[in-house]
C-alpha cells in the first residue's frame, strides 16, 4: 500500500524519535522526582448549576492536568501527539449519502451491534464526530473518542467534510467553516434513521466551529441534547495572526496549508471549473488559500468577510443546547485573549474549560504519552453525563428567552 506525503512524514519521524523514547523516560522520571512538579486544575467558566452538574457527572473538569513533562509546551504538545498518539482499532461502515446539489457525503458509522448497555439499536444514543481541518475519520483522535463511545455503548459516526473522506467530488463544492449546510444535511439524515436515539455532536477545531456555528444557526430546532468541542478557533482572524508568527507559520501553517493543496489538486478536474487552480495551489499559509479557494468559492466579498462570518465567539449567544467548550491556555491555533470568556459567564447553556497547558488537539500526560489522554478522559465523562442525566442537563442550562434577543 502506496503512503501518502503525510503519512510518510509520519513514519519517518516516528522512526527517528523512537531510540530516544527510553532515554526521554528517564529524564522525565528524574523531572519528576526532582521537581515535584503537579499539574493545575483547569479554569471552568459557566453558570453555577451548570458547574454543579459537570462537577458531579463529569469530575475530570475538576482534576489537575498535568502534561508530559517533557512535552510541556503547547507548540510541542500539538506537535508530538501527531507521532506519538496510538490509532485504536476501529471497524468502520461507511454510507454516501447525496445532498441537494448533487453532491455527496461520506460518513463512517460503527454501530455498536454488541452494546450490552443499549441492545436495541432504535434506541441507541448516537455520537455524531466531526474532525478538524483536513482530518477524518481515521485520525487519532477521531479513533480515540470512538474507542471512548464505543466502550460506553454507544453508536458513532463520522461526519467527513467533502473531499476528505475519500470520496469523490460530484460538484465542484467543497467546505467552510462557515457553511453549515452539509451538516444539516447529516443531522437531518442521522435523525431520520434513528428518530428515537438522543444524538450529541461533538467537534474537534474546524469541526468544532461547524458545530458551534450550527448550533447558533438552528437554535433550538438544532436536534442534538448536548455539544461538545475541542480545540476549538473561536476567532478565525485571531487565529490566522497567531499561525502567521515566524515559529508556528513554520512548523504548522505551511504544513496545513499544503494538505490543503494536495486535496485540491486531487479534486482538479471537478474544481477547475469555478476557481484558478494553479494560483490556489501557490498558497503558502491558510490565509492565503482561504483568499484564492475558500472566499471565492463560497461567494464572499474578502477573506475578511469570510473570517467574520466563520468566527462561532459572538454567536454563542444563539445557541440553547448544553455546550461545554475545552481550550488550552498555550493552542498555537487559537490564542488565549480571544476565548469568550466574558459570555460563557453569562451564557446558562455554555462552560468553557481551559487548561493552561495541552497545546491544540493535544493534552498529552505521563511518561510516554501513546494511549488515552485528558482529552479523552473529558470526551467520555461529558457524552455519558449527557445520555445518563439529560433532565439533569437540561435544567441545569435552561436558557432565558430574554438571552436570545
Amino acid at each position: 500500500m502506496l503512503l501518502s506525503h503525510s503519512d510518510l512524514w509520519k513514519v519517518c519521524l516516528e522512526n527517528i524519535y523512537r531510540p530516544y523514547t527510553v532515554v526521554l523516560a528517564t529524564i522525565t522520571a528524574a523531572l519528576y522526582y526532582l521537581w515535584g512538579r503537579e499539574g493545575q486544575t483547569p479554569v471552568l467558566v459557566c453558570s453555577d448549576a451548570f458547574r454543579v452538574f459537570l462537577q458531579r457527572h463529569c469530575p475530570v473538569v475538576a482534576e489537575p492536568f498535568s502534561p508530559t513533562p517533557w512535552c510541556w509546551g503547547g507548540r510541542l504538545q500539538t506537535l508530538v501527539r501527531v507521532l506519538i498518539k496510538s490509532s485504536p482499532q476501529v471497524d468502520y461502515r461507511n454510507e454516501l449519502i447525496r445532498t441537494a446539489d448533487g453532491g455527496q457525503i461520506s460518513l463512517d458509522w460503527v454501530d455498536n451491534g454488541d452494546s450490552a448497555a443499549y441492545p436495541e439499536c432504535y434506541s441507541r444514543p448516537t455520537v455524531l464526530i466531526l474532525p478538524g481541518l483536513t482530518g477524518n475519520s481515521r485520525q487519532t483522535y477521531v479513533l480515540h473518542a470512538v474507542s471512548q463511545a464505543n466502550r460506553r455503548g454507544y453508536r458513532c459516526v463520522v461526519f467527513n467534510n467533502r473531499g476528505f473522506g475519500g470520496e469523490e467530488l460530484l460538484t465542484p463544492m467543497t467546505f467552510c467553516a462557515a457553511d453549515t449546510s452539509d451538516l444539516e444535511r447529516v443531522v437531518l439524515h442521522v435523525r431520520e434513521l434513528f428518530p428515537q436515539a438522543p444524538l450529541l455532536g461533538t467537534g474537534v477545531s474546524l469541526g468544532g466551529m461547524l458545530l458551534l456555528n450550527y448550533l447558533a444557526r438552528k437554535g433550538s430546532e438544532a436536534g442534538l441534547v448536548a455539544g461538545l468541542t475541542m480545540s476549538v478557533s473561536w476567532d478565525t482572524l485571531e487565529s490566522c495572526a497567531s499561525l502567521e508568527q515566524p515559529i508556528n507559520r513554520l512548523i504548522f501553517n505551511r504544513h496545513l496549508a499544503s494538505n490543503l493543496c494536495q486535496a485540491i489538486n486531487r479534486h482538479r478536474k471537478m474544481l477547475e471549473t469555478v476557481v484558478d487552480v494553479d494560483h490556489v495551489l501557490k498558497a503558502r499559509t491558510i490565509r492565503e488559500f482561504d483568499e484564492r479557494y475558500t472566499s471565492v468559492l463560497f461567494g464572499y466579498k474578502s477573506c475578511l468577510d469570510y473570517y467574520q462570518e466563520a468566527s462561532p465567539n459572538y454567536k454563542l449567544p444563539r445557541t440553547t443546547v448544553p455546550i461545554l467548550c475545552l481550550n488550552a491556555a498555550d493552542d498555537p491555533f487559537s490564542p488565549k485573549h480571544a476565548l469568550p470568556v466574558a459570555l460563557a459567564k453569562r451564557l446558562p447553556n455554555v462552560a468553557l474549560l481551559v487548561t493552561s497547558h495541552g497545546g491544540h488537539i493535544g493534552y498529552l500526560e505521563g511518561l510516554y504519552p501513546r494511549g488515552e489522554g485528558y482529552m479523552d478522559r473529558l470526551f467520555g465523562q461529558f457524552i455519558q453525563a449527557a445520555f445518563d442525566h439529560p433532565g439533569d442537563l437540561k435544567g441545569a442550562c435552561s436558557i432565558k428567552e430574554e438571552l436570545l434577543d
